[in-house]
């Protein structure tokens, strides 16, 4: 049964213990509300692509708690990587390392939830695909929160903007993906 709690230090071992035992939960970010599932579950993984209507093939991106999840999570951090990580990390860079891509939230409630879950979710945006990401913990659970086991509600996001998406190229060249909350 899906449930909402506050944003707050007694919700985080709730929140993080959902996600830990393979379950689905809203979670604000920085920027957006999210909708998050562990990676080391495939089942819930794919519940985010259902509860999304989100196509099979396209990735979600990971949060991560710090660049250090990031390198333990198997992706080191290239010159050009490490570069842009300590300019906009935490914030709204989600950077494309090989097929994945990662970004540090500047949400402290959220860095201590990824860190609880080994240092990384995936998290898309909590809408409808081809919606308009949800700023919001009501508008969350309007489009995809009742198939949530649990949406935690921090009142509306600090940005409102989703975060730009850059790929890190071997020869240290950026390319924007999506233009977004951060100019490069």
């Amino acid at each position: 049964m899906m449930k909402i709690i506050p944003c707050n230090d007694a919700s985080l071992d709730e929140a993080a213990a959902v996600l830990n035992a393979g379950g689905v939960a809203v979670i604000p970010t920085d920027t957006v509300y999210g909708l998050a599932a562990h990676p080391g579950f495939p089942d819930a993984v794919e519940r985010l692509y259902t509860i999304k209507g989100r196509e099979s093939g396209k990735k979600i991106a990971l949060l991560a708690s710090d660049a250090a999840a990031v390198e333990a999570f198997g992706f080191p951090l290239p010159d050009k990587a490490a570069q842009l990580a300590g300019r906009h990390w935490p914030g709204a860079l989600t950077m494309v390392l090989g097929e994945e891509g990662f970004r540090v939230p500047d949400h402290a409630w959220t860095r201590s939830l990824l860190a609880k879950c080994g240092g990384v979710l995936r998290v898309t945006s909590a809408n409808l695909s081809g919606g308009s990401p949800a700023t919001d913990a009501p508008q969350a659970l309007a489009d995809v929160g009742l198939s949530a086991d649990l949406v935690v509600d921090d009142g509306a996001s600090p940005g409102g903007v989703a975060s730009t998406v850059v790929r890190v190229c071997a020869d240290g060249g950026i390319d924007v993906l999506r233009k977004g909350a951060i100019e490069i």
